[in-house]
């Protein structure tokens, strides 16, 4: 990640603070009259802020270039989404209009233990049609990368936005291990750690898990902190989805914390939400079980997105042994007859590991992306009330959907509650994440909602979050745990990532049943100083680029 670079640092600003520009003189754009909001959480403040060369040249009283009335409008730090699934999406569509429309500058990829590098041939070809109802399996795409440092040089021929990646654990395992369910070898643990630290120093920030997930769920703790201990050494952070967002999510939520103890790798907690009726008001035993970590030194961030619902592919729900062996595998357990009604009874009576314990409520469960036309039908209704159409039990019409459809289908999870949602945002080491995904024909609002609605529900229509609080959650604070030493705060001398948004207007538009809407309210989005929203109009730009791990090429 590159360092500030040239000029005097306006530290905090005021008002009447005033920076000189750099020598030379004059700005590429001015905003005029800006209340900043600079990412520190520090009461806003108005000034004019210029930008020049992809930097913020000042802060203060400026003069030049193409001015921007910016009076009545808050100028803050560009958003930072620290838990994105765009890790297919931002190459193939680049314009990557979902996230720039609602002030994203930076997202975080590689996440929930699963993603595209580093792989083989063999790991790729599984990928593509596990993670279908995450990312799509774009035709004509070119896979021309296998390992991290290839696929970050990917993203630097033209993205949208600047993009961090962690290296997915489940996807390590899978190069390393395979698909069994079994400890690792000695050998193979060893061939992980070289893995994982070629790939930190190809610029990785560090490591993502997901742990009701397979093959990364077949991981033991011995075997995440040996792993954690390698990230922790070079520099990253270790940010899981954990082993239970349900029946067991405190004890989850618990490993996670004993792992960070353990391997001194500092914990970022992936969507970190108490879901299901079992966790219904448990938001403060889990912010006092961190709290109590955190005094005892353990370094711990966590995002949230700030809606009920969660999104995954459908055959998340399925027990973790039915995966053993990878997809076909998966395919043929679920073509028999028997294997079917063992895992009936886990998923309906007993609580699959993949469904978090808990058992499943069919009501809960909504069809939100299919790969095939004949199952258009099923989108947007819950899986019992297709079964019910068709006259059939819901398991029986969501096996055979899955087999159909080769895993590839994409389902929301109704399964959250607004007390939690709300007490965990509030909490200082709070950041925000869409856990966006941008493909199947109604994915979740999150994807193009998320940061407005931090700002327009949870700051101006509920006041959970002050305007600065809130502005700091999503920039500064972020920055600071992916080590980001220019950027996620508005001074002069750093990165040019800026997003100017109306606080009475902003608003996210984006509904669960027409989820593709842009933001309204934000008129301007900077990415490394270029507009890539300008007056409120996509120009197309690709300004971003990849940020590495300082450990790895700049």
């Amino acid at each position: 990640m590159a360092t500030a670079s040239g000029g005097r640092r306006h530290h905090r600003g005021g008002p009447g603070a005033h920076v000189l520009l750099r020598k030379g003189g004059g700005v590429d754009i001015v905003f005029k009259g800006a209340l900043v909001v600079d990412g520190t959480g520090a009461p806003g403040y108005r000034a004019d802020v210029g930008v020049r060369d992809g930097r913020i040249a000042g802060i203060g009283d400026v003069g030049g270039g193409r001015s921007v009335d910016a009076g009545g409008l808050v100028l803050a730090p560009g958003f930072i989404d620290m838990h994105s699934h765009s890790d297919l999406q931002v190459l193939a569509r680049p314009d990557h209009l979902a996230k720039v429309s609602q002030g994203v500058t930076t997202e975080v990829l590689g996440q929930d233990g699963l993603s595209y590098a580093p792989v083989d041939d063999a790991v790729l070809a599984a990928l593509r049609g596990q993670l279908a109802g995450w990312n799509d399996d774009p035709a004509g795409f070119d896979w021309n990368w296998r390992s991290v440092g290839e696929y970050l040089d990917r993203l630097d021929r033209g993205i949208a936005v600047n993009a961090a990646y962690l290296v997915p654990q489940g996807t390590l395992r899978m190069l390393c291990v395979g698909w069994d369910d079994r400890p690792a070898t000695e050998a193979e643990l060893d061939r992980m750690r070289a893995v994982l630290a070629d790939s930190l120093a190809q610029g990785a920030i560090g490591l993502s898990s997901g742990l009701t997930y397979t093959p990364g769920m077949y991981a033991g703790v011995d075997e995440l902190v040996a792993l954690c201990r390698v990230v922790g050494e070079l520099g990253g952070y270790y940010s899981p989805h954990h082993r239970s967002y349900g029946a067991g999510a405190l004890e989850a939520y618990a490993e996670m914390v004993d792992v960070s103890r353990a391997s001194g790798c500092p914990l970022h907690l992936a969507h970190a939400t108490m879901n299901f009726e079992v966790n219904r008001g448990r938001a403060g035993e889990l912010l006092t079980l961190l709290d109590d970590a955190i005094a005892d030194g353990v370094d711990i961030t966590l995002d949230t997105y700030p809606y009920l619902p969660g999104a995954t592919y459908l055959s998340a729900l399925l027990p973790s042994w039915s995966g053993e062996g990878g997809p076909d595998a998966t395919l043929a357990r679920l073509s028999d007859p028997d294997t079917r009604e063992r895992i009936r009874v886990e998923i309906e009576e007993t609580g699959s590991d993949g469904c978090h314990g808990v058992p499943v409520d069919w009501d809960a469960i909504e069809i939100n992306g299919v790969r095939k036309a004949e199952h258009a039908h099923l989108v947007g209704r819950s899986v019992a009330e297709s079964a019910r159409t068709a006259g059939r039990a819901p398991a029986e019409l969501y096996f055979d959907v899955l087999v159909a459809e080769r895993l590839g289908t994409s389902c929301l999870m109704h399964v959250g509650h607004e007390e939690n949602v709300q007490a965990i945002m509030r909490h200082p080491a709070h950041t925000g994440g869409s856990d966006g995904l941008l493909v199947g024909d109604r994915p979740h609002p999150r994807a193009w909602g998320t940061f407005p609605r931090y700002l327009a529900r949870y700051v101006r229509d509920l006041g959970v979050l002050g305007l600065e609080e809130c502005v700091a959650h999503l920039t500064g604070r972020a920055a600071r745990r992916l080590r980001l030493t220019d950027r996620g705060l508005v001074r002069e001398g750093w990165a040019a990532d800026l997003v100017l948004f109306d606080p009475d207007a902003v608003s996210d538009t984006a509904t669960f049943d027409e989820p593709r809407q842009v933001a309204a309210g934000i008129p301007y989005v900077l990415v490394n100083g270029v507009p890539v929203i300008d007056d409120g109009r996509a120009t197309g730009a690709l300004a971003g680029h990849s940020l590495r791990n300082p450990g790895g090429r700049a």
